[in-house]
């Protein structure tokens, strides 16, 4: 079995990184260009860097997928169809970002009510389905029809904590690189088709965001875009909950966790003090204010998630 996981993988990079060429050309003859905030003073040089980058990374797994994912294939399109529903929300807001050529795309509530949406879609599937249990290492809960809120609440919080982290050059992608690679390996641990079809998937997007890392480390040639972090996002969310593993994610997850909480912690703070936590939010931005070279961080950010998943998959083998 592992060596599927091994072709899958290698298929998915060699196809992204096949495509990644063309993408970036395609983006900078459409003019598909990333408009920087005028008070991101430090990213002034990135002005006008290609966007949508996230479909190398999603046509590589689907390309794989297509190709390896055979029998017992409900809960991997599901999660396909979940993730690639994001990426299409993600390229709605990029694309009205690129028309009208600024850095507000969908309006807030428009984003959420999709992000909600889709995270309904989720929940009646997992509750009409029966996934109804979580766990954690050795502990199991049947939470019934709170697995609905459960599923909500995720799904909104993976895909914007993963949006909020993608800020430098190769952050998201190498952060979630490291987290779908360790939830991929944990869900090939257990005995149950599905999951292992489902780790199939994972292997596959991990190729792709390798291809798509090729062109998006510093200095990046293109960026993914909504169309990248909220599909990201989404599948960080829907995997770990078809799987019963959503507690996993914030441990894994950590740095997306620090991104969202450093963000919600300094826009409470100003609004009621009228002062800042961190010279800017997310967190890495502020980092970055500091002097601290956005490659150093993005090291910092890799090794943190490496760490914490290493101790997650120790757990789950003693237990399995």
């Amino acid at each position: 079995m592992l060596i599927r996981y091994l072709v899958v993988g290698v298929l998915s990079l060699c196809f992204s990184c096949l495509i990644a060429p063309v993408v970036v050309l395609l983006c900078k003859k459409l003019k598909a260009s990333q408009s920087i905030l005028h008070y991101v003073d430090k990213h002034a040089s990135k002005q006008g860097t290609p966007t949508m980058g996230g479909t190398i990374f999603l046509l590589a797994m689907l390309f794989s997928c297509f190709l390896m994912v055979k029998e017992n294939q409900i809960l991997s399109w599901f999660v396909i169809i979940i993730t690639f529903a994001y990426g299409i929300l993600g390229f709605m807001d990029d694309f009205i970002k690129i028309r009208h050529h600024q850095n507000e795309g969908l309006k807030p509530y428009q984003k959420i009510v999709g992000q909600v949406g889709v995270a309904i879609a989720v929940a009646v599937f997992l509750y009409l389905s029966k996934r109804t249990s979580v766990k954690l290492f050795s502990l199991e809960f049947d939470i019934g029809w709170g697995i609905i809120p459960l599923a909500i609440l995720v799904m909104v919080a993976t895909t914007n904590s993963v949006n909020l982290t993608d800020g430098l050059d190769g952050l998201a992608g190498g952060t979630s690189f490291v987290y779908i690679l360790f939830f991929g390996i944990i869900l090939a641990l257990f005995k149950d088709a599905n999951l292992s079809n489902l780790a199939l998937v994972c292997f596959g997007l991990c190729g792709g965001i390798l291809g798509f890392l090729t062109k998006n480390c510093f200095p990046a040639k293109i960026f993914m875009g909504d169309t990248g972090s909220l599909a990201l996002g989404g599948f960080i969310g829907v995997a770990g909950l078809v799987s019963g593993l959503e507690l996993l994610i914030p441990i894994m997850g950590i740095m997306f966790v620090l991104s969202t909480l450093s963000d919600i912690i300094q826009v409470l703070h100003f609004k009621r003090t009228g002062k800042r936590v961190f010279l800017m939010a997310p967190l890495h931005h502020h980092f970055e204010q500091k002097g601290v070279h956005e490659n150093r961080i993005v090291f910092v950010y890799i090794v943190i998630t490496m760490v914490c998943c290493l101790s997650v998959l120790a757990g789950m083998i003693a237990v399995l």
